[in-house]
């Protein structure tokens, strides 16, 4: 397993743009970029042909934009989804909650620097999700601003609600193990039971339903 590939995708209307992307990457061991589309029906062509582990996938892009790219590739009626992170130059709430709706499972601003575009390939791999920092809060709090009714209590345990309460304030799984004092394979049990428990796809819906429930203040 730990030698395995990530392949991605890379879709972005400046050749420039795609050119770094593949280059800050493929400097990184056991990343691969498989291909490149400049606009959004070939990168949906590419993706559904080469399955990459992980699509970059630009908003604004000629024929389709990224949200529908998002939704065509990942979305809720989707029978194989892939994973697509949205990267960026426009902080926009629009933005944020179509791409997540659409079932991305990361949203990167493309200044967030080469480090984090690396640690949001290999997090959306793992099948994790990361929301670029300087927007993490402001997308949780607001992310079911539209919901109604009252939502089942569901029963965690109190350190799945200690876990919970981390990844609710944007925090990666090594930072939960190092601030709880357990291990990376503990976290990630946690993960799957509130996941399974939730009826949630990612980390990022784990958030956002702690946002929409309260479980942010508890303890």
């Amino acid at each position: 397993m730990s030698d395995a590939v990530t392949r991605v995708l890379i879709a972005d209307d400046q050749e420039m743009v795609r050119t770094g992307f593949r280059l800050i990457l493929e400097a990184q061991p056991g990343i691969e970029v498989v291909g490149e589309a400049a606009d959004g029906a070939r990168c949906v062509e590419l993706a559904r042909r080469l399955r990459p582990d992980v699509c970059l996938v630009d908003v604004r892009m000629p024929r389709l934009d990224g949200l529908e790219v998002t939704r065509r590739l990942a979305g809720p009626d989707v029978a194989e989804p892939l994973r697509v992170v949205v990267v960026t130059t426009f902080d926009q709430d629009d933005y944020l909650y179509g791409a997540l709706r659409g079932g991305a499972v990361g949203f990167l601003l493309k200044d967030a620097g080469p480090a984090l575009l690396v640690e949001a390939v290999r997090a959306a791999a793992r099948g994790d999700g990361l929301v670029s920092p300087a927007v993490t809060l402001r997308l949780l709090r607001n992310l079911d601003h539209g919901s109604t009714g009252d939502t089942p209590p569901v029963p965690l345990s109190e350190r799945e609600s200690e876990v919970v309460r981390l990844v609710a304030h944007g925090r990666t799984n090594q930072e939960i193990a190092a601030e709880l004092h357990i291990s990376l394979s503990t976290v990630k049990t946690h993960l799957t039971s509130v996941q399974l428990k939730l009826d949630a796809r990612n980390r990022v819906e784990i958030a956002a339903w702690a946002w929409r429930t309260g479980r942010m203040r508890d303890g």
